[in-house]
């Protein structure tokens, strides 16, 4: 084309290119890749219900403190990549309050700085996926203890200090969540909410985690397990803890062997669901099938409450459930039933074409982030502790 023709149309075409990169730009910065909480539900950048719908990431919990490594597996693009193909929106990662902090003897390879710049790193892939990431502590120790399992509860002596520094870390990263405590257990709703003194230390409550991650500045999500391990939400909203971003979450965790079964979920579960998110942070079961987590799945979806699978590690399902085979995402007996159920919800139901309705239009394509209501509501709608250290 000669320069007066391109000269020619770039004045014809030129405002609408120009008009195309202002929407876009536009468009881009109105939604920006965060959650927050909004009600009783989770909501991402432009204000749209979200159910967090994912995969446990075991290995930052026990690698560092046992002296070999950061993760237990790779830890790389091709491998979120593999996780990302499941239809999952986001991954939790257990951390090590002790290999955060440096402390406690930990191998400095391992720990510290080193340890902070995988995680960060390891979020940052998440997000290029469009992943949340939910940043959990795991296992800690008092004193001089070395933090190689779960406690009954947080410990006063690091944990504060713990989420001083994650929350002031991850300050800035809107598409992140902060869980405070794996799985309580064994104290009273009094010492989860304000701390207690158990034999030979002190735990740290709840109310003085949520005021160390807000006294950063950080007003991310913040997940609050319940008792019994997590499974047990009868008192979480009568001793919540007082939060001035008003972004609380109760964390569920729910197995085959757990208490709380379908009556406790119709009574206790989804009463709470009816006044804050609640997302299952661990759902499992230890006969390698599928069957119970089908149920909970289905009911969890009529109810608008998240959940996530234990775990996204190549163990053998007999000593705990783990979903995958290989880190190519093979399922594992156990997990072919949680990618299969993820990859219904993703699937945009298609009548028969000898039942399509006629001068319908096609359903769009939901975002990789976003999964539809299964009710159809609109914009608001080594190892693990559990299995080795318990």
């Amino acid at each position: 084309m000669g320069s007066l023709g391109a000269r020619l149309l770039l004045l014809v075409l030129g405002p609408a290119l120009v008009a195309l990169t202002v929407n876009t730009s536009a468009a881009a910065a109105a939604t920006p890749f965060s959650i927050g909480v909004a009600g009783n539900h989770l909501v991402n950048g432009d204000g749209t219900a979200i159910r967090l719908l994912g995969v446990n990431r075991s290995g930052t919990e026990y690698a560092c403190i046992q002296g070999w490594g950061i993760f237990d597996g790779p830890n790389d693009a091709a491998s979120v990549a593999a996780m990302a193909a499941w239809h999952i929106n986001v991954v939790r990662i257990p951390l090590n309050e002790d290999c955060w902090l440096n402390i406690n003897g930990v191998n400095a390879a391992y720990a510290g700085a080193t340890y902070q710049s995988a995680i960060q790193a390891y979020v940052n892939l998440l997000h290029q996926r469009g992943l949340y990431a939910i940043l959990e502590l795991h296992w800690n120790a008092p004193g001089t203890s070395q933090a190689t399992g779960q406690q009954v509860m947080p410990d006063a002596d690091h944990s504060p200090a713990f989420w001083t520094s994650v929350a002031t870390f991850f300050k800035a990263d809107k598409a992140a969540l902060f869980e405070l405590y794996n799985e309580p257990h064994d104290v009273s709703w009094s010492c989860w909410l304000n701390g207690c003194n158990t034999p030979g230390w002190n735990t740290a409550g709840m109310q003085s985690l949520v005021n160390a991650v807000r006294a950063t500045g950080a007003t991310q999500p913040i997940m609050v397990g319940g008792l019994a391990w997590s499974n047990d939400l009868s008192g979480w909203l009568a001793n919540k803890p007082s939060d001035p971003a008003n972004a609380l979450v109760a964390s569920f965790h729910n197995y085959n062997f757990n208490v709380c079964k379908l009556s406790c979920w119709n009574s206790t579960v989804a009463t709470l669901a009816a006044q804050v998110p609640i997302v299952t942070g661990e759902i499992g079961e230890n006969d390698c099938a599928h069957g119970y987590i089908d149920q909970y799945m289905s009911w969890a979806d009529a109810h608008g409450i998240s959940y996530l699978g234990w775990t996204w590690d190549t163990w053998d399902c007999s000593n705990g459930p783990a979903l995958i085979s290989d880190y190519n995402g093979t399922p594992t007996a156990f997990g072919v039933g949680f990618r299969d159920h993820l990859a219904a919800l993703a699937t945009p139901f298609r009548f028969p074409w000898w039942q399509r309705p006629r001068n319908v239009l096609p359903p769009r394509a939901a975002s990789p982030a976003i999964f539809p209501s299964p009710l159809g509501e609109g914009r608001v709608g080594a190892r693990s502790s559990r299995w080795y250290a318990r």
